[in-house]
Protein backbone atom coordinates (compact mmCIF):
# COMPACT_ATOMS: atom_id res chain seq x y z
CA UNK A 1 0.00 0.00 0.00
CA UNK A 2 1.02 3.59 -0.51
CA UNK A 3 2.57 5.25 2.55
CA UNK A 4 2.48 9.03 2.88
CA UNK A 5 4.98 10.56 5.29
CA UNK A 6 5.91 14.25 5.43
CA UNK A 7 4.70 15.09 1.91
CA UNK A 8 6.51 12.03 0.54
CA UNK A 9 4.74 8.94 -0.77
CA UNK A 10 6.40 5.60 -1.39
CA UNK A 11 5.98 1.82 -1.31
CA UNK A 12 7.82 -0.39 1.18
CA UNK A 13 8.07 -3.46 -1.08
CA UNK A 14 11.78 -3.02 -1.80
CA UNK A 15 12.59 -2.48 1.89
CA UNK A 16 11.69 -6.06 2.85
CA UNK A 17 14.82 -8.07 3.61
CA UNK A 18 17.06 -5.13 4.52
CA UNK A 19 18.32 -4.54 8.04
CA UNK A 20 17.03 -1.75 10.29
CA UNK A 21 18.94 1.49 9.85
CA UNK A 22 19.22 1.18 6.06
CA UNK A 23 18.89 4.48 4.23
CA UNK A 24 16.77 4.52 1.08
CA UNK A 25 16.23 7.04 -1.69
CA UNK A 26 12.75 7.53 -3.12
CA UNK A 27 12.90 7.17 -6.90
CA UNK A 28 10.26 7.85 -9.51
CA UNK A 29 7.09 5.85 -8.95
CA UNK A 30 7.56 5.81 -5.17
CA UNK A 31 10.03 2.89 -5.20
CA UNK A 32 12.76 2.68 -2.57
CA UNK A 33 16.36 2.09 -3.60
CA UNK A 34 19.17 1.61 -1.03
CA UNK A 35 21.35 4.70 -1.03
CA UNK A 36 25.01 4.07 -1.70
CA UNK A 37 27.42 5.75 0.67
CA UNK A 38 29.01 8.62 -1.22
CA UNK A 39 31.34 11.16 0.31
CA UNK A 40 29.53 14.45 0.59
CA UNK A 41 31.04 17.00 -1.71
CA UNK A 42 31.62 20.29 -0.03
CA UNK A 43 30.00 23.41 -1.39
CA UNK A 44 31.71 24.94 -4.38
CA UNK A 45 33.43 27.63 -2.32
CA UNK A 46 34.23 28.18 1.30
CA UNK A 47 33.63 31.91 0.97
CA UNK A 48 31.43 33.26 3.72
CA UNK A 49 30.48 36.67 4.99
CA UNK A 50 31.23 38.13 8.39
CA UNK A 51 27.60 38.80 9.33
CA UNK A 52 24.09 38.86 7.89
CA UNK A 53 23.21 42.50 8.50
CA UNK A 54 23.18 43.48 4.82
CA UNK A 55 21.03 40.55 3.65
CA UNK A 56 17.41 41.51 2.91
CA UNK A 57 14.76 38.82 2.53
CA UNK A 58 12.88 40.34 -0.41
CA UNK A 59 12.31 37.07 -2.30
CA UNK A 60 14.51 38.14 -5.22
CA UNK A 61 17.76 36.48 -4.19
CA UNK A 62 16.91 33.14 -5.90
CA UNK A 63 17.07 33.16 -9.70
CA UNK A 64 15.33 29.78 -10.11
CA UNK A 65 11.54 29.96 -10.10
CA UNK A 66 9.07 27.30 -8.95
CA UNK A 67 8.49 26.28 -12.56
CA UNK A 68 12.23 25.80 -13.09
CA UNK A 69 12.52 23.59 -9.99
CA UNK A 70 9.47 21.58 -11.08
CA UNK A 71 11.02 21.09 -14.52
CA UNK A 72 14.22 19.82 -12.90
CA UNK A 73 12.19 17.33 -10.84
CA UNK A 74 10.31 16.13 -13.93
CA UNK A 75 13.61 15.47 -15.72
CA UNK A 76 14.54 13.08 -12.90
CA UNK A 77 17.39 15.13 -11.47
CA UNK A 78 18.26 14.04 -7.94
CA UNK A 79 17.67 16.21 -4.91
CA UNK A 80 21.38 16.73 -4.25
CA UNK A 81 21.86 18.27 -7.70
CA UNK A 82 18.79 20.50 -7.24
CA UNK A 83 20.24 21.79 -3.94
CA UNK A 84 23.55 22.50 -5.67
CA UNK A 85 21.81 24.49 -8.40
CA UNK A 86 19.84 26.44 -5.80
CA UNK A 87 23.13 27.38 -4.11
CA UNK A 88 24.68 28.44 -7.42
CA UNK A 89 21.66 30.57 -8.37
CA UNK A 90 21.41 32.31 -4.98
CA UNK A 91 22.81 35.85 -5.01
CA UNK A 92 23.06 36.13 -1.22
CA UNK A 93 24.56 32.72 -0.38
CA UNK A 94 28.20 33.92 -0.47
CA UNK A 95 27.41 36.86 1.81
CA UNK A 96 25.95 34.66 4.56
CA UNK A 97 28.01 33.49 7.50
CA UNK A 98 29.29 29.91 7.61
CA UNK A 99 26.62 28.92 10.13
CA UNK A 100 23.87 30.51 8.03
CA UNK A 101 25.13 28.66 4.94
CA UNK A 102 25.01 25.31 6.75
CA UNK A 103 21.50 26.12 7.94
CA UNK A 104 20.42 27.03 4.39
CA UNK A 105 21.83 23.78 2.94
CA UNK A 106 20.21 21.69 5.66
CA UNK A 107 16.83 23.32 5.05
CA UNK A 108 16.98 22.79 1.27
CA UNK A 109 18.12 19.16 1.64
CA UNK A 110 15.17 18.42 3.87
CA UNK A 111 12.83 19.91 1.27
CA UNK A 112 14.20 18.43 -1.96
CA UNK A 113 16.14 15.27 -1.03
CA UNK A 114 13.80 12.28 -0.69
CA UNK A 115 15.91 10.16 1.68
CA UNK A 116 14.33 7.79 4.22
CA UNK A 117 15.96 5.75 6.98
CA UNK A 118 13.94 2.88 8.46
CA UNK A 119 14.69 2.42 12.15
CA UNK A 120 13.53 -0.21 14.62
CA UNK A 121 10.54 1.01 16.68
CA UNK A 122 11.18 1.71 20.35
CA UNK A 123 9.51 3.47 23.25
CA UNK A 124 11.70 6.55 22.83
CA UNK A 125 11.00 6.94 19.10
CA UNK A 126 7.25 6.34 19.36
CA UNK A 127 6.74 8.57 22.40
CA UNK A 128 8.71 11.39 20.74
CA UNK A 129 6.67 11.01 17.55
CA UNK A 130 3.31 10.97 19.33
CA UNK A 131 4.22 13.95 21.52
CA UNK A 132 5.39 15.97 18.50
CA UNK A 133 2.50 15.11 16.17
CA UNK A 134 -0.55 14.03 18.18
CA UNK A 135 -0.05 14.87 21.88
CA UNK A 136 -3.80 14.86 22.54
CA UNK A 137 -4.00 11.12 21.82
CA UNK A 138 -1.54 10.34 24.63
CA UNK A 139 -2.91 12.94 27.11
CA UNK A 140 0.17 15.14 26.52
CA UNK A 141 2.43 12.53 28.11
CA UNK A 142 5.98 13.67 27.43
CA UNK A 143 8.70 11.12 26.77
CA UNK A 144 10.78 12.04 29.83
CA UNK A 145 7.67 11.68 32.02
CA UNK A 146 7.07 8.23 30.53
CA UNK A 147 10.65 7.29 31.38
CA UNK A 148 10.08 8.43 34.98
CA UNK A 149 6.92 6.28 35.15
CA UNK A 150 8.79 3.16 34.04
CA UNK A 151 11.55 3.81 36.60
CA UNK A 152 9.25 4.64 39.54
CA UNK A 153 7.04 1.64 38.72
CA UNK A 154 10.08 -0.72 39.01
CA UNK A 155 9.09 -2.50 35.80
CA UNK A 156 11.27 -5.47 34.89
CA UNK A 157 10.97 -8.99 33.53
CA UNK A 158 8.86 -11.40 35.56
CA UNK A 159 6.56 -8.77 37.06
CA UNK A 160 2.80 -8.99 37.34
CA UNK A 161 1.66 -5.49 36.37
CA UNK A 162 -1.71 -3.76 36.26
CA UNK A 163 -1.89 -1.01 33.61
CA UNK A 164 -4.77 1.42 33.26
CA UNK A 165 -4.19 3.87 30.44
CA UNK A 166 -6.01 5.85 27.75
CA UNK A 167 -2.86 6.84 25.82
CA UNK A 168 -3.61 4.81 22.66
CA UNK A 169 -1.59 1.87 24.04
CA UNK A 170 1.73 3.75 24.28
CA UNK A 171 2.20 3.14 28.03
CA UNK A 172 1.19 -0.51 27.61
CA UNK A 173 3.72 -0.94 24.80
CA UNK A 174 6.45 0.68 26.92
CA UNK A 175 5.73 -1.72 29.79
CA UNK A 176 5.72 -4.72 27.42
CA UNK A 177 9.04 -3.66 25.92
CA UNK A 178 10.63 -3.25 29.36
CA UNK A 179 9.36 -6.66 30.51
CA UNK A 180 10.61 -8.40 27.37
CA UNK A 181 7.80 -10.96 27.16
CA UNK A 182 8.36 -12.36 30.68
CA UNK A 183 5.69 -11.90 33.34
CA UNK A 184 2.03 -10.97 33.00
CA UNK A 185 0.19 -7.72 32.33
CA UNK A 186 -3.46 -7.00 33.06
CA UNK A 187 -4.79 -4.05 31.07
CA UNK A 188 -7.82 -2.32 32.56
CA UNK A 189 -9.92 -0.60 29.92
CA UNK A 190 -13.07 1.56 29.77
CA UNK A 191 -15.81 1.04 27.20
CA UNK A 192 -16.22 -1.92 24.87
CA UNK A 193 -12.61 -2.94 24.41
CA UNK A 194 -8.95 -1.97 24.87
CA UNK A 195 -7.28 0.50 22.49
CA UNK A 196 -3.85 -0.66 21.31
CA UNK A 197 -3.06 1.49 18.28
CA UNK A 198 0.41 2.47 19.53
CA UNK A 199 1.11 -1.02 20.91
CA UNK A 200 0.79 -2.51 17.41
CA UNK A 201 3.46 -0.08 16.16
CA UNK A 202 6.13 -1.70 18.37
CA UNK A 203 6.10 -4.86 16.24
CA UNK A 204 6.17 -7.27 19.18
CA UNK A 205 6.28 -11.01 18.38
CA UNK A 206 3.26 -13.18 19.19
CA UNK A 207 4.69 -14.64 22.45
CA UNK A 208 4.60 -11.13 23.95
CA UNK A 209 0.80 -11.17 23.75
CA UNK A 210 0.37 -14.60 25.38
CA UNK A 211 0.61 -13.16 28.90
CA UNK A 212 -1.34 -9.98 28.13
CA UNK A 213 -4.82 -9.96 29.69
CA UNK A 214 -7.58 -7.38 29.69
CA UNK A 215 -10.33 -6.63 32.17
CA UNK A 216 -13.11 -3.99 31.92
CA UNK A 217 -13.35 -1.25 34.52
CA UNK A 218 -17.10 -1.77 34.74
CA UNK A 219 -16.52 -5.21 36.36
CA UNK A 220 -14.02 -4.06 39.01
CA UNK A 221 -16.57 -3.25 41.71
CA UNK A 222 -18.39 -6.56 41.23
CA UNK A 223 -15.04 -8.38 41.49
CA UNK A 224 -14.17 -6.55 44.72
CA UNK A 225 -17.59 -7.15 46.26
CA UNK A 226 -17.55 -10.84 45.28
CA UNK A 227 -20.65 -10.67 43.07
CA UNK A 228 -18.68 -11.28 39.87
CA UNK A 229 -19.53 -14.78 38.66
CA UNK A 230 -19.27 -16.81 35.49
CA UNK A 231 -22.99 -17.64 35.51
CA UNK A 232 -23.77 -14.56 33.42
CA UNK A 233 -21.29 -15.67 30.78
CA UNK A 234 -22.65 -17.58 27.76
CA UNK A 235 -22.28 -21.34 27.45
CA UNK A 236 -19.82 -23.11 25.19
CA UNK A 237 -20.14 -22.31 21.48
CA UNK A 238 -20.88 -25.95 20.63
CA UNK A 239 -24.06 -25.94 22.74
CA UNK A 240 -25.22 -22.65 21.25
CA UNK A 241 -24.48 -23.92 17.76
CA UNK A 242 -26.54 -27.04 18.37
CA UNK A 243 -29.46 -24.97 19.61
CA UNK A 244 -29.26 -22.74 16.54
CA UNK A 245 -29.02 -25.72 14.20
CA UNK A 246 -32.18 -27.16 15.72
CA UNK A 247 -33.97 -23.83 15.29
CA UNK A 248 -32.71 -23.61 11.70
CA UNK A 249 -33.97 -27.12 11.05
CA UNK A 250 -37.44 -26.19 12.31
CA UNK A 251 -37.50 -23.13 10.11
CA UNK A 252 -36.46 -25.25 7.10
CA UNK A 253 -39.31 -27.68 7.76
CA UNK A 254 -41.74 -24.77 7.96
CA UNK A 255 -40.43 -23.41 4.67
CA UNK A 256 -40.87 -26.80 2.97
CA UNK A 257 -44.44 -27.13 4.26
CA UNK A 258 -45.23 -23.63 3.01
CA UNK A 259 -43.80 -24.47 -0.39
CA UNK A 260 -45.96 -27.61 -0.53
CA UNK A 261 -49.11 -25.62 0.28
CA UNK A 262 -48.22 -23.09 -2.40
CA UNK A 263 -47.64 -25.81 -4.99
CA UNK A 264 -50.93 -27.66 -4.33
CA UNK A 265 -53.33 -25.02 -5.72
CA UNK A 266 -51.03 -24.50 -8.67
CA UNK A 267 -51.32 -28.20 -9.61
CA UNK A 268 -55.15 -28.06 -9.53
CA UNK A 269 -55.38 -25.45 -12.29
CA UNK A 270 -54.59 -27.16 -15.65
CA UNK A 271 -52.30 -25.04 -17.89
CA UNK A 272 -50.55 -25.78 -21.17
CA UNK A 273 -46.74 -25.34 -20.78
CA UNK A 274 -44.13 -25.73 -23.52
CA UNK A 275 -41.20 -28.15 -22.84
CA UNK A 276 -38.66 -25.31 -23.22
CA UNK A 277 -40.50 -23.27 -20.57
CA UNK A 278 -40.50 -26.32 -18.27
CA UNK A 279 -36.71 -26.65 -18.61
CA UNK A 280 -36.22 -22.94 -17.87
CA UNK A 281 -38.37 -23.10 -14.75
CA UNK A 282 -36.52 -26.22 -13.55
CA UNK A 283 -33.12 -24.53 -14.02
CA UNK A 284 -34.28 -21.41 -12.13
CA UNK A 285 -35.63 -23.53 -9.26
CA UNK A 286 -32.36 -25.48 -9.06
CA UNK A 287 -30.35 -22.26 -8.98
CA UNK A 288 -32.63 -20.83 -6.27
CA UNK A 289 -32.23 -23.90 -4.08
CA UNK A 290 -28.43 -23.88 -4.52
CA UNK A 291 -28.29 -20.17 -3.70
CA UNK A 292 -30.41 -20.69 -0.57
CA UNK A 293 -28.28 -23.62 0.57
CA UNK A 294 -25.03 -21.68 0.09
CA UNK A 295 -26.46 -18.68 1.90
CA UNK A 296 -27.60 -20.84 4.82
CA UNK A 297 -24.15 -22.45 5.05
CA UNK A 298 -22.46 -19.04 5.08
CA UNK A 299 -24.82 -17.81 7.79
CA UNK A 300 -24.14 -20.88 9.92
CA UNK A 301 -20.36 -20.45 9.50
CA UNK A 302 -20.54 -16.76 10.42
CA UNK A 303 -22.64 -17.52 13.50
CA UNK A 304 -20.23 -20.24 14.58
CA UNK A 305 -17.20 -17.96 14.10
CA UNK A 306 -18.84 -15.21 16.15
CA UNK A 307 -19.66 -17.67 18.91
CA UNK A 308 -16.10 -19.01 18.99
CA UNK A 309 -14.67 -15.47 19.21
CA UNK A 310 -17.13 -14.56 21.94
CA UNK A 311 -16.30 -17.72 23.85
CA UNK A 312 -12.55 -17.02 23.61
CA UNK A 313 -13.13 -13.48 24.85
CA UNK A 314 -15.13 -14.73 27.82
CA UNK A 315 -12.42 -17.29 28.58
CA UNK A 316 -9.77 -14.53 28.66
CA UNK A 317 -12.02 -12.50 30.94
CA UNK A 318 -12.20 -15.42 33.38
CA UNK A 319 -8.40 -15.75 33.35
CA UNK A 320 -7.92 -12.02 34.03
CA UNK A 321 -10.47 -12.15 36.88
CA UNK A 322 -8.62 -15.12 38.41
CA UNK A 323 -5.32 -13.20 38.29
CA UNK A 324 -6.87 -10.13 39.91
CA UNK A 325 -8.53 -12.18 42.65
CA UNK A 326 -5.08 -13.23 43.86
CA UNK A 327 -4.42 -9.56 44.83
CA UNK A 328 -0.67 -9.96 44.49
CA UNK A 329 0.20 -7.60 41.62
CA UNK A 330 3.78 -6.28 41.63
CA UNK A 331 2.86 -2.78 40.53
CA UNK A 332 0.21 -0.41 39.23
CA UNK A 333 0.44 2.24 36.53
CA UNK A 334 -2.42 4.66 35.83
CA UNK A 335 -2.28 7.17 32.95
CA UNK A 336 -5.80 8.06 31.87
CA UNK A 337 -8.07 10.97 31.07
CA UNK A 338 -10.36 10.06 33.98
CA UNK A 339 -10.11 11.37 37.53
CA UNK A 340 -7.36 9.34 39.23
CA UNK A 341 -8.82 9.15 42.78
CA UNK A 342 -11.59 6.55 42.29
CA UNK A 343 -9.43 4.57 39.87
CA UNK A 344 -6.47 4.39 42.22
CA UNK A 345 -8.47 3.62 45.37
CA UNK A 346 -10.21 0.67 43.70
CA UNK A 347 -7.20 -0.73 41.79
CA UNK A 348 -4.85 -0.56 44.80
CA UNK A 349 -6.87 -3.42 46.30
CA UNK A 350 -5.29 -5.78 43.76
CA UNK A 351 -1.68 -4.73 44.53
CA UNK A 352 0.44 -6.67 47.02
CA UNK A 353 2.09 -4.84 49.97
CA UNK A 354 5.48 -3.18 49.51
CA UNK A 355 4.89 -2.60 45.80
CA UNK A 356 5.18 0.67 43.84
CA UNK A 357 2.39 2.53 42.06
CA UNK A 358 2.54 5.51 39.68
CA UNK A 359 -0.30 7.80 38.58
CA UNK A 360 0.02 10.27 35.70
CA UNK A 361 -2.20 13.27 35.11
CA UNK A 362 -1.84 16.25 32.84
CA UNK A 363 -2.91 18.59 35.66
CA UNK A 364 -1.79 18.65 39.29
CA UNK A 365 -5.15 19.49 40.96
CA UNK A 366 -6.64 15.97 40.56
CA UNK A 367 -3.40 14.47 41.87
CA UNK A 368 -3.45 16.81 44.91
CA UNK A 369 -6.93 15.53 45.75
CA UNK A 370 -5.72 11.95 45.23
CA UNK A 371 -2.73 12.66 47.50
CA UNK A 372 -4.93 13.87 50.37
CA UNK A 373 -7.35 10.94 49.98
CA UNK A 374 -4.49 8.46 50.16
CA UNK A 375 -3.07 10.13 53.28
CA UNK A 376 -6.49 9.91 54.96
CA UNK A 377 -7.00 6.30 53.89
CA UNK A 378 -3.54 5.05 54.83
CA UNK A 379 -1.89 1.93 53.49
CA UNK A 380 0.72 3.85 51.48
CA UNK A 381 4.09 5.39 52.24
CA UNK A 382 6.65 7.54 50.43
CA UNK A 383 3.96 9.53 48.63
CA UNK A 384 5.52 12.01 46.23
CA UNK A 385 4.04 14.42 43.69
CA UNK A 386 6.59 15.45 41.08
CA UNK A 387 7.02 17.22 37.74
CA UNK A 388 10.01 16.88 35.44
CA UNK A 389 11.55 19.89 33.72
CA UNK A 390 12.90 19.33 30.20
CA UNK A 391 15.04 21.57 28.03
CA UNK A 392 16.54 20.57 24.68
CA UNK A 393 20.05 21.63 23.73
CA UNK A 394 21.61 22.04 20.31
CA UNK A 395 25.10 20.51 20.36
CA UNK A 396 27.18 21.61 17.35
CA UNK A 397 30.76 22.89 16.98
CA UNK A 398 31.02 26.48 18.27
CA UNK A 399 27.23 26.81 18.57
CA UNK A 400 25.98 24.64 21.43
CA UNK A 401 23.15 26.39 23.24
CA UNK A 402 19.67 25.72 24.66
CA UNK A 403 16.96 25.79 22.04
CA UNK A 404 14.80 28.88 22.00
CA UNK A 405 11.55 26.95 22.44
CA UNK A 406 10.98 24.39 25.17
CA UNK A 407 8.08 22.34 26.47
CA UNK A 408 5.78 24.15 28.88
CA UNK A 409 4.91 21.05 30.86
CA UNK A 410 4.91 17.29 30.57
CA UNK A 411 2.34 16.43 33.21
CA UNK A 412 2.59 15.38 36.86
CA UNK A 413 3.32 12.08 38.60
CA UNK A 414 2.08 10.76 41.91
CA UNK A 415 4.12 7.82 43.16
CA UNK A 416 4.24 5.76 46.33
CA UNK A 417 4.62 2.32 47.89
CA UNK A 418 1.84 0.16 49.28
CA UNK A 419 1.91 -1.23 52.83
CA UNK A 420 -0.47 -3.41 54.83
CA UNK A 421 -3.50 -1.37 55.88
CA UNK A 422 -4.64 -1.89 59.48
CA UNK A 423 -8.30 -2.82 59.25
CA UNK A 424 -9.01 -2.41 63.01
CA UNK A 425 -8.74 1.37 62.96
CA UNK A 426 -11.16 3.43 60.95
CA UNK A 427 -10.06 6.27 58.71
CA UNK A 428 -11.66 8.89 60.94
CA UNK A 429 -9.84 7.69 64.08
CA UNK A 430 -6.54 7.70 62.19
CA UNK A 431 -7.07 11.25 60.97
CA UNK A 432 -8.05 12.44 64.48
CA UNK A 433 -4.96 10.82 65.98
CA UNK A 434 -2.76 12.54 63.39
CA UNK A 435 -4.37 15.89 64.22
CA UNK A 436 -3.98 15.47 68.02
CA UNK A 437 -0.43 14.14 68.06
CA UNK A 438 1.45 17.36 67.40
CA UNK A 439 -0.36 19.72 69.80
CA UNK A 440 -0.13 17.23 72.69
CA UNK A 441 3.61 16.79 72.27
CA UNK A 442 4.10 20.55 72.16
CA UNK A 443 2.12 21.03 75.37
CA UNK A 444 4.20 18.42 77.16
CA UNK A 445 7.40 20.16 76.11
CA UNK A 446 6.11 23.51 77.36
CA UNK A 447 5.14 22.04 80.75
CA UNK A 448 8.55 20.44 81.21
CA UNK A 449 10.37 23.74 80.78
CA UNK A 450 11.58 25.30 84.14
CA UNK A 451 10.10 28.60 85.25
Amino acid sequence: RKIIFEKQWFYLDNAIGHIYGTTFEVTSGGNLQPKQEVEETSTETKEAGTDNRNIVDDGKSQKLTHDDIKALKDKGIKGQEIVQQLIENSTTFRDKTEFAQDKYIKKKKKKYEAIITIVKPSTRILSTMYYAREPGKINHLRYDTLAQMLTLGNIHAGNKMIVMETCAGLVLGAVMERMGGYGSIIQMYPGGGPVRAATSCFGFPKPFFDNLHEFPLSKVQSLLSGTFSTETLPADPEENALVEEESNGLSEEKQISLQDTEEEPASETPMEINPTEEQDTMDINAEDTEFKENKEKENKENVREKQIKQWERRKKLKEAAALLREKNADGLIVASKFHPTPLLLSLLEFVAPSRPFVVYCQYKEPLLECYTKLRERGGVINLKLSETWLRNYQVLPDRSHPKLTMSGGGGYLLSGITVVLEKGKSDSSNSEALKMEEPVSKRCKLQDLPC
